[in-house]
């Protein structure tokens, strides 16, 4: 991969890396981010830290799910109710059973061409076919499967068959309530994409492991983050 480049801009690159990976790895505002800068003596407002997310957080993420492995063949897929811009929409959201995020979409309808739509960005961009494809009840789940001729695939069932991808909707919901819901689709869909590929990244399931391989898994996400931004 050739190295991001940090040309015309005021602040050094090691400055605007900590910026975006502080704003994607914890549930902080702008202005959150504004303050710890200040805090470690960098004069950079929130408007900047902005700009730097939107410009650099995309390409991080990318690089970011380049050098992930092949996830899981086991997929679960769910969809949650989002208000952006005062409208009811609806974000499509796929994790295998270790509970990496795939892919997401966000929509404004609920049925068969939405699920269609997740299920095609799924099998296009994913390296590994799928062994199972858990959803909850929704009947357009079914019917999408069919149009791909993937219904022996499928494992309808109900929250609790389902709880996996369930549980991977906490983190989305308390960066909804932190940024006071999402104000466009497009900005919802960009930066949901960045920080899934960052969440997948950092994320350790700290409760199932030792301290020992807590300490390996932190060094080779920051190995890794290293690696994305160099």
């Amino acid at each position: 991969m050739k190295p991001i480049s940090f040309k015309r801009h005021r602040f050094p690159a090691d400055v605007i890396r900590h910026a975006v990976w502080l704003y994607f790895r914890f549930s902080f505002s702008f202005r959150d981010v504004e303050e710890l800068m200040a805090a470690r003596g960098v004069d950079v407002s929130y408007e900047t830290i902005r700009c730097w997310t939107i410009k650099f957080g995309p390409l991080i993420a990318r690089r970011l799910k380049k050098r992930r492995g092949a996830p899981s063949p086991r997929w679960r897929l769910d969809e949650m109710v989002c208000w952006i811009g005062g409208k009811r929409m609806y974000l499509w959201r796929a994790v295998d059973d270790e509970g990496e995020v795939l892919d997401l979409v966000v929509q404004r309808r609920r049925d068969t061409e939405a699920a269609l739509r997740l299920l095609r960005r799924l099998l296009h961009n994913q390296p590994v076919e799928p062994e199972t494809i858990t959803t909850d009840g929704l009947l357009s789940y079914g019917a999408a499967l069919d149009r791909l001729d993937l219904r022996h695939l499928h494992r309808p069932g109900r929250l609790r068959k389902n709880n996996r991808v369930e549980n991977s909707h906490l983190p989305i919901r308390r960066r909804e309530r932190q940024q006071q819901r999402f104000k466009f689709q497009a900005s919802a869909q960009r930066f949901l994409t960045s920080h899934a590929a960052i969440y997948n990244t950092f994320n350790t399931q700290r409760h199932l492991i030792s301290r020992p391989i807590l300490r390996r898994f932190r060094a080779e996400a920051a190995t890794a983050w290293a690696a994305a931004v160099a």
